[in-house]
This record gives C-alpha cells, sequence and structure tokens, in this order.
C-alpha cells in the first residue's frame, strides 16, 4: 500500500496505510488539507461531508499517529497513546510520531495529507 505524507505547522510525518476499502476511498480525496478540531486532549478530528466505507472494530490500544475513522465520516489522528473501548477502522498509522503532540498543539490545526512521492 501507498504511504501519505501528513503535513502539521510546516512539520511533516510520513504514515503507512493499511489495505482496506475506506483506506482506497480517503486515499481518493487526496491531496486534502483540513482544519480538524480538538477532541480530549489526545486527538483530532474532522467530518466529511459524504460517508466512507467502514469496517469497525474494537481496537483497544490506540498509538499516537494512529489515523482512523470514528462511523462513517469522522477522520481521527490521534496524538497520545492509551486504551479505548470505542469502534475504528484504521486508516494508517505515522511511522514515527515522535513530535506530532507538539506539532498539533491544544486547539484546531490545519492539517495537509499528500502521497508521499507525488
Amino acid at each position: 500500500m501507498k504511504n501519505v505524507k501528513i503535513t502539521v505547522d510546516g512539520q511533516e510525518f510520513s504514515a503507512n496505510l493499511y489495505e482496506n476499502e475506506t483506506t482506497l476511498k480517503f486515499v481518493e480525496k487526496l491531496p486534502l488539507t483540513i482544519d480538524m478540531s480538538e477532541l480530549n486532549g489526545n486527538e483530532k478530528l474532522y467530518y466529511f461531508e459524504e460517508a466512507l466505507p467502514v469496517a469497525a472494530e474494537q481496537v483497544g490500544e490506540i498509538r499516537a499517529g494512529d489515523l482512523m475513522m470514528y462511523g462513517d465520516d469522522c477522520l481521527v489522528l490521534f496524538y497520545e497513546n492509551f486504551s479505548s473501548s470505542y469502534r475504528y477502522t484504521r486508516i494508517g498509522a505515522i511511522e514515527n510520531a515522535e513530535g506530532l503532540a507538539e506539532a498539533v498543539g491544544n486547539g484546531a490545526v490545519r492539517i495537509s495529507f499528500s502521497l508521499s512521492g507525488v
């Protein structure tokens, strides 16, 4: 599967994408620059206008850098590690999330997603 470049305030992160239908539909939207809202001090989220296909599972452990869908229209980028009983569909994960929490900050943030090498 392809990799995606995630740019936050000029800082770039590389994420490995999972092979699933949700990821394929997400990749069709790239390049994408969105304003993501803060939630719970551990994640940023954005609601798409249309639903994406999902296959939600109880993920248990969430790692900083996980990129997932909550429901069929909410993109979530996690920037802290924690346990969760919620169900998500996995899209990808940042290879090295060091510095991600500092880059995204405490409030809303503009984040760009693009295919690596494009």
